[in-house]
């Protein structure tokens, strides 16, 4: 199940949306963890928008997987350092 965070793009009706809060998704990580116990729940888009303490407690919640490479869909993904360094703060 990806869990994606809102990644604003120029000339998208959501463009001008606010961040969103990271508790939030982190409360919404939770929720689905709940309600599907057998899913794989990915941190997906917009994960690099988000602070490694934040990455953290979003698995602390229940997310078990992320999406690793260059970019995703239509956005860019997490640096392979800075998913390093997610895997070393969750050892």
């Amino acid at each position: 199940m990806p869990i994606n965070v809102l990644v604003p793009v120029a000339g998208t009706p959501l463009a001008d949306r606010p961040a969103t809060d990271p508790l939030d998704l982190v409360r919404m990580i939770a929720t689905t963890r709940l309600a599907l116990p057998a899913s794989q729940v990915r941190l997906s888009a917009g994960r690099a928008s988000l602070s490694l303490e934040a990455q953290v407690l979003c698995f602390v919640a229940g997310a078990n997987s992320i999406f690793l490479g260059d970019a995703l869909l239509t956005t860019p993904n997490a640096e392979l350092a800075a998913d390093r360094a997610l895997f070393a703060a969750l050892a």
